[in-house]
């Protein structure tokens, strides 16, 4: 394949990445939380880019509440023991709570909805519930790697002496690991921001703190909307 082909291709998977709405948003993320790092609450230019990110990023979010709405309602795998699947079930209703309320936020901040204190109010309710769903998943990811750790363990005894980096089965589980650690990393993140964001603990986590961990955590988010076959060449 000549370089031009190679670069058309790569243009062609970047076009169908940034055609993802869920990946736009993501991006934005990474600029708002950014700017908080930089601005660390500070008024200028930095900040003023994290408050017109934030309202933007709004827009991506309109009726996204109908997919964990979705979720919740929708059955859960087989073999799921119940207390993950009560997690899970946790989890999907506060973020889809979470992003109904944010939407009061956003009809706020655009002058459709009057009642600033209300609207204030509900902004608080709704980042408790994304604290909520970022502690759900934390402990849902944990638990989820410690099944899988056990389920890797039992397969090595039955493997044995082959090399079990040839079965399809073993890898599969260790890129469903890795997979798994990665989103309790971003959970845990997420977790971190949110309290920054309630200012639960103001004097320890700073708006800068904020800042570093929601723009890692973005990354992280980006990361994981790539392809399959671009995440292959990353790593």
């Amino acid at each position: 394949m000549s370089t031009l082909d190679t670069t058309r291709a790569e243009l062609a998977l970047l076009v169908l990445y940034l055609n993802k709405a869920e990946a736009r948003d993501k991006i934005c993320r990474a600029i708002q939380y950014g700017s908080k790092f930089l601005s660390n609450g500070e008024p200028g230019t930095a900040q003023n880019v994290d408050k017109s990110t934030s309202l933007a990023r709004k827009v991506f979010r309109l009726f996204k509440f109908v997919n964990d709405l979705h979720a919740l309602i929708s059955p859960p795998s087989q073999g799921t023991p119940l207390p993950l699947i009560l997690l899970g079930k946790s989890k999907n209703a506060l973020v889809s709570s979470f992003l109904f309320l944010d939407q009061v936020v956003w009809l706020n901040r655009t002058g459709i909805y009057k009642n600033k204190e209300r609207a204030e109010l509900i902004g608080r309710i709704s980042l408790f519930c994304w604290m909520g769903s970022s502690a759900c998943t934390t402990v849902l990811e944990l638990s989820e790697l410690v099944r899988l750790s056990k389920s890797m363990k039992k397969l090595e005894k039955e493997l044995k002496l082959s090399d079990k980096y040839k079965d399809e089965v073993y890898r599969s589980k260790i890129k469903q690991s890795n997979e798994r650690l990665l989103a309790l990393v971003k959970a845990s993140m997420d977790l971190v921001v949110a309290i920054g964001l309630l200012q639960l603990a103001p004097k320890k986590i700073t708006p800068r703190v904020t800042g570093g961990f929601g723009f890692i955590s973005s990354l992280i988010s980006c990361y994981q909307l790539l392809p399959a076959a671009t995440k292959s060449k990353l790593t």
